[in-house]
């Protein structure tokens, strides 16, 4: 087991009252009367939904949607059940029969969660795979969204999503992010972005309602559940207030030709002239162009540099691009030749590393690709003014050294700042970008966990002077059990804060204000959830 889930699986052993060696076959049993009685689901329907430890769909079920292979190990903690829902009911059922027998509840949707919490826990739990809830309705003669709208439910991954929409229309598209496989309930949820983030903001901003069981069984909308409630479904992390069954999203429209270019430099090659650079073009030009930055140590040899790979979108055509590239960044060095005019969809495609996407069938989107998993660590910092060039000099210099390790820099500004800070619980729109630290291999050995893990905390240790402070900022959806957990013991409120200003800056405070209100008893929590107020406080 990794060094980082060691420390607080110990941590929980020890101070967490639910019982951490309960019997799976007990607990199953009693799950299971309570399960029948709340919903009257005829035994033959029962085995493919409620899944104990000896059902032999137990093991592919539970590994299908681990993105993260450092928790796909024989010594992770597993659930003692599964419960696969097919209605609502089942959701509501799983809810009121974890709660009546003191188990604690994993969600999981798409189980890109990093480190881990959406499926894996320390005391006796259950998890709760809505990888069946996946239907999607789109409706391009809703005028209320603008574009059309969309119904989405939380187990559909966004793939599925942008395919939908595509089978719809050609130039209309929804702001979410670059991989297909990722669930929308935790991309959403967690505030969620993609390559159209400086030109329509954020996923979160294009949520206009929400279903949701609640801590009491309860199915509730937008209407029923409250205007408090719908705002911290949206970047605070759903899974700390209920189970959300689906989202209504607003469309955007898109041109019927996009660009897509990618360009590598090493740092003999301009590297940081561009990278330094970078910062004050991308942040800054027109809202169309999204123009991220990833900045790699080697992996195949051992020479010391540093590759920077530029791959970006622009809502418009070659010409235009290339065009303002040139007065604005010749630094890039941008030529039509570098450039690729495609549909929309395409670009989707192209940004999975498709290279001639068109004789790509956009089919490829609804491919889940379960039980895939490599071992990664992320982790994630905030900068809020340009790096000196000497500094980033040094910077590239010493991640030369540093074995899989990479930093993607996406930039923010345009009109993800039309949207104030606390209008929906993602505090962090007026950061000048983002960084992503990124490691990812496949050496199943401890001594590469170590390696590779170590690296990562190294580069950010490094990053410390030129990110944000007091706190320093974290990304939600970038799950990072370094920067604090909590057990929900007596002390819950004051742990929580530690990892919870991260995310969430001033939000926090509404954030726990809604959690103490819809959910007091804290059910839904993980190692990283909203804590309530203390009794004193309340």
């Amino acid at each position: 087991m990794n060094k980082t889930y060691l420390i607080f699986i110990l941590f929980f052993a020890a101070s967490y009252s639910s019982p951490s060696t309960a019997d799976p076959a007990n607990v199953y049993e009693d799950f299971v009367q309570c399960f029948k009685n709340k919903t009257s689901i005829p035994d033959n329907d029962l085995t493919d939904v409620v899944l104990s430890r000896t059902s032999v769909s137990f093991t592919p079920v539970l590994r299908a949607y681990i993105r993260n292979a450092r928790f796909n190990t024989s010594s992770t903690p597993k659930p003692s059940v599964i419960v696969l829902p097919r209605v609502d009911s089942h959701v509501q059922a799983a809810v009121i029969c974890a709660k009546a027998l003191n188990l604690q509840l994993r969600i999981r949707s798409g189980g890109h969660d990093y480190d881990g919490l959406s499926y894996v826990s320390a005391v006796t739990f259950i998890v709760l795979d809505l990888s069946n809830f996946r239907n999607i309705t789109v409706d391009m003669k809703d005028c209320g969204g603008g574009g059309g709208t969309a119904w989405v439910q939380t187990g559909a991954t966004l793939g599925e999503l942008f395919y939908r929409i595509w089978e719809k229309s050609e130039v209309h598209a929804f702001p979410a992010g670059v991989c297909p496989t990722v669930g929308v309930g935790g991309h959403v949820s967690g505030g969620g972005y993609g390559q159209l983030i400086r030109k329509f903001g954020l996923t979160i901003d294009y949520v206009v309602d929400a279903t949701i069981v609640d801590v009491n069984g309860r199915v509730l909308d937008r209407k029923s559940m409250g205007e408090d409630l719908f705002w911290a479904l949206r970047g605070g992390g759903a899974g700390s207030f209920g189970v959300v069954l689906a989202f209504k999203v607003k469309l955007v429209e898109v041109p019927k030709t996009v660009t897509v270019f990618r360009i590598d430099r090493t740092t003999d090659e301009n590297a940081l002239d561009m990278a330094y650079k970078w910062q004050f073009v991308a942040p800054r030009t027109d809202p169309g162009l999204f123009i991220r930055v990833l900045l790699a140590s080697p992996t195949k040899n051992k020479t010391q540099t540093v590759n920077a790979k530029v791959r970006a979108l622009y809502l418009g055509n070659a010409s235009e691009v290339v065009s303002m590239m040139a007065k604005e960044f010749p630094e890039l060095g941008l030529k039509m030749e570098d450039c690729k005019e495609v549909t929309w969809i395409q670009s989707i495609l192209w940004w999975m590393n498709y290279k001639d996407v068109e004789k790509v069938k956009p089919e490829v989107l609804l491919e889940r690709e379960p039980d895939s998993a490599k071992f990664v660590k992320r982790k994630s910092d905030y900068v809020e003014k340009e790096i000196t060039k000497p500094e980033l000099n040094r910077l590239i210099q010493q991640l030369a050294t540093l074995d899989r390790t990479g930093l993607v820099l996406n930039p923010y500004g345009g009109n993800l700042n039309a949207t104030a800070t606390n209008e929906t619980a993602f505090p962090h729109r007026h950061k000048l970008y983002k960084i992503q630290h990124s490691s990812t291999w496949s050496d199943a050995r401890p001594e590469a966990d170590r390696l590779y893990v170590g690296s990562l905390r190294t580069t950010y240790r490094i990053m410390t002077p030129f990110v944000s402070k007091n706190p320093r900022s974290s990304y939600l959806n970038y799950r990072d059990v370094d920067i604090g957990v909590n057990d929900h013991g007596k002390d819950s409120y004051r742990k929580g804060e530690v990892y919870g200003r991260k995310y969430f800056g001033e939000n926090f405070d509404r954030l726990v204000r809604v959690k103490t209100a819809v959910d007091p008893e804290n059910f839904f929590r993980n190692e990283q959830s909203i804590p309530t107020l203390p009794h004193k406080r309340r």
